[in-house]
């Protein structure tokens, strides 16, 4: 089982923080562009099923620091297994990708993307990995895997595709090309974007509305979307006619319809403490 990381090995490279009921989780090798090293995924899943089992969190939001969001892996990492004729270790990093990308899309708490500086290889699928994507104006996006021989990961090819289509997919990945914050928008590859100097207080406004919401709901309106994307109709409505059955007695629904009848905010439940660790 993947715990969380101790201070003396992951700490510098990625941190975590809990505030206003929104868990930070910030990618923190600025002058390599925090690009994944060492056992950074390991970290990275830890820090997601700390998130999920905090009552406390009510929102993830996945960041780097400095001019970068993420370069993907590092590759003079890469290089040296290369040189060693080594994919062993390269077999294990997919497959804890491929856990960590699974986790996010089942997890019942949404993820935000906060992408604060360029987003590249595995960097960029990260993020769209993630449910909702809000951009720095000053970002970029680029599926530069072709650029060292290499096939996007971290689930792009399905995400991607999803997002833009299989021709844009296409142009994106076979070229390696480097596209604007305004155009990954305008692609439908994230969400919104925001000036530099306003991103910041942005991404956590909107984090701590996401995190205010009510969670059952939350979390059956996110697997009912995904689901909705891929399934039938049919596996759509049942879906829906068994989640709200569900949700309708809930104490949260009960909350939700009285201060509407009563013109009021509604409260579904304390927010909790402010927590960092």
């Amino acid at each position: 089982m993947v715990t969380a990381p101790t201070p003396t090995d992951q700490r510098a490279a990625l941190l975590y923080a809990v505030a206003e009921g929104v868990a930070t989780i910030t990618l923190n090798r600025p002058t390599a562009m925090n690009a994944f090293m060492g056992t950074m995924r390991e970290a990275l899943l830890g820090y997601l099923r700390q998130a999920a089992a905090d009552p406390a969190v009510g929102c993830l939001v996945l960041t780097g620091t400095g001019k970068a969001f993420c370069a993907g892996g590092d590759i003079a990492g890469m290089a040296a297994l290369q040189a060693r004729d080594d994919v062993s270790v390269l077999a294990d990093r997919m497959t804890l990708v491929g856990e960590i990308v699974t986790y996010m899309r089942c997890l019942e708490k949404p993820v935000v993307a906060a992408i604060n500086g360029v987003a590249a290889g595995g960097g960029m699928n990260l993020a769209l990995a993630c449910d909702i994507r809000y951009a720095a104006e000053s970002a970029s996006f680029s599926e530069s895997f072709i650029k060292i021989g290499l096939v996007p990961d971290w689930g792009g090819h399905a995400r991607l595709t999803q997002l833009v289509g299989t021709a844009r997919a296409l142009e994106l990945m076979l070229t390696g090309a480097r596209i604007s914050a305004e155009e990954a928008a305008r692609l439908g590859i994230v969400n919104q974007v925001f000036s530099d100097t306003e991103f910041g207080a942005c991404v956590t406004a909107r984090a701590r509305l996401l995190a205010a919401a009510p969670r059952e709901a939350v979390a059956a309106i996110k697997h009912g979307v995904y689901l909705g994307a891929q399934a039938p109709l049919a596996a759509t409505l049942a879906f829906e006619r068994e989640a709200q059955i569900r949700l309708f007695l809930s104490a949260e629904a009960r909350e939700g319809m009285a201060a509407f009848l009563e013109k009021r905010a509604p409260k579904f439940g304390a927010q909790p403490p402010e927590q960092s660790s």
